[in-house]
């Protein structure tokens, strides 16, 4: 098959590779459909996870169609359609009893990562009975990728860990595919205002049609006074970080009100200061998370109804045999004006 295969910081390769069999009783082997490229996988081109190994297939989102299951498989059958969840669950262990799956002491977030992932023809999916989704006949799959990760990312770690309720005025640091997520899920609590703050002028143009209430460029404006303004000196009920870099993260905590909540959900690659001399006495919480996927079945609801609409993210669309080609447009987001890419095999 071929795959896309990565052999260190700015290394990768369109080449083929063996077929994935099954190694256990509870593994699912999918044929590709759909797949994207998450900021992640950008991450680790870059060298900030320097614990992937050369030689690795990246990718964690898709959708495909089962090609084989193994005998303890009881869920799915050869030629189910189904959500390749970003995180795997064997369901069994203290973490994943907890619904803490992203630290499945058996799994977690191994796709593409300790494991080979689903920028491929075929990938191996362990403990396919908790880590994969069925898809409803008639479904739209090009919006059900996005449910593989960046909407129950953008929702847990951003929404629910920033505990966003009616009436709230929440920031959201980072309009790319999963601070949209953010802002596109915040909505089911109703906050009053919701601003975006980003580089990019296309990304925040699109985030006002999404449902922001104000943008700031922080290029071209002091994004901290902008806020500052904007909420009365007071600053702002929930600080979503979106990026994953220092600046972001402090931006976050220079906007972020008294009893005010900071939910990270970037992926880091350095330090950040903490300014505790500012903050010992705001009552402010600062939560962490790597996506857990136990909204998933809960937001394919809202996707089925249209009550939210995740395949707007998409900007561009290629095929599988193009996935270089992708990599280039979606590493070049801000001038390609690239929000999410589709992949199709």
């Amino acid at each position: 098959m071929k795959a896309l295969v990565y052999y260190g910081p700015g290394k990768k390769s369109w080449e083929e590779q063996p077929k994935p069999v099954l190694k256990e009783t509870t593994d699912a082997v999918v044929k590709i459909l759909k797949t994207t490229i998450c900021g992640t996988d950008l991450h680790i081109m870059k060298g900030d996870m320097p614990e992937v190994a050369s030689g690795r297939i990246l990718g964690h989102e898709g959708v495909g169609v089962i090609e084989e299951v193994g005998s303890s498989v009881s869920n799915f059958k050869k030629g189910d359609h189904v959500i390749i969840s970003c995180v795997t669950s064997c369901g069994k262990c203290d973490y994943c009893k907890k619904g803490m799956y992203s630290h499945c002491e058996n799994g977690g977030w191994i796709l593409g990562y300790m494991i080979d992932g689903c920028q491929a023809e075929y990938v191996r999916i362990p403990y396919a009975d908790n880590s994969l989704y069925p898809i409803p006949a008639g479904s739209d799959e090009e919006a059900l990728v996005m449910l593989s990760d960046i909407l129950p990312t953008g929702f847990e770690c951003g929404v629910l860990n920033g505990q966003v309720k009616p009436g709230d005025t929440i920031a959201i640091v980072g309009a790319g595919p999963v601070g949209m997520a953010a802002l596109l899920t915040s909505q089911f609590y109703t906050p009053a205002e919701i601003i975006v703050i980003d580089q990019d002028d296309n990304r925040l143009a699109v985030a006002k049609t999404f449902g922001a209430t104000h943008i700031i460029n922080s290029a071209k404006e002091n994004a901290i006074e902008k806020v500052m303004e904007l909420t009365n000196g007071k600053g702002v009920d929930t600080a979503i970080e979106a990026v994953g870099i220092p600046p972001t993260f402090e931006l976050c905590e220079e906007i972020i009100s008294a009893g005010g909540h900071i939910a990270n959900i970037g992926v880091h690659g350095k330090s950040v200061v903490l300014h505790m001399e500012k903050l010992w006495d705001r009552n402010i919480s600062i939560t962490t998370r790597l996506v857990d996927t136990v909204t998933t079945p809960m937001l394919l609801k809202t996707v089925q109804s249209k009550r939210i609409e995740p395949k707007k993210l998409i900007t561009h669309r290629f095929k599988l045999d193009q996935m270089l080609e992708a990599y280039n447009t979606f590493g070049n987001a801000a001038k390609e004006k690239a929000l999410k890419v589709l992949i199709e095999n």
